[in-house]
């Protein structure tokens, strides 16, 4: 960690030395180096050289127009059946996903949340119940709207 604050302050000591700051530097008997832009006890003033700036070059534009990224139609085919083979893929499996989801909103409707008191009495906690159907419909509702959005993005390959 200790060489990481060293290179940070090496590059803030270089920066510093191009706004023509003074910098000191000082190095203890353990060999620590301290650097700062006040005298210190023992320390050596730095003499930095400024930094050689270059000025920045324009890139020529090489593409005039949008031919340049065109491909060749077999190139473009086998692209096509490659993402309609991802789309049929993905709509399979989210159909199933669906099927499922359908499967467990059906289980939890017909699972009432029910407990009983002390006493034997039966109660049931509608509120828990409702949430349960309302989680298990949204999940129907996700899988629904994925399946639709698949089915409408093969519909527009050619």
């Amino acid at each position: 960690m200790n060489r990481f604050r060293l290179a940070i302050l090496s590059c803030a000591i270089i920066f510093a030395g191009i706004s023509h700051a003074e910098i000191y530097k000082r190095v203890d008997k353990d060999g620590r180096v301290t650097y700062s832009s006040t005298p210190l006890k023992g320390g050596k003033k730095l003499e930095l050289e400024p930094l050689p700036t270059m000025e920045a070059q324009r890139v020529p534009k090489t593409r005039n127009n949008d031919s340049d990224f065109r491909v060749d139609g077999a190139t473009q085919a086998r692209r096509d059946d490659k993402r309609r083979t991802i789309l049929e893929d993905e709509l399979a499996t989210e159909q199933k996903a669906l099927d499922d989801a359908r499967a467990n909103l059906q289980q939890v409707q017909d699972t009432p949340e029910v407990y009983k008191n002390a006493n034997g009495q039966t109660f049931r906690n509608v509120a828990k119940y409702q949430a349960n159907v309302s989680a298990a419909q949204d999940d129907v509702t996700a899988h629904e709207s994925n399946v639709k959005a698949l089915k409408t993005e093969l519909s527009h390959l050619k």
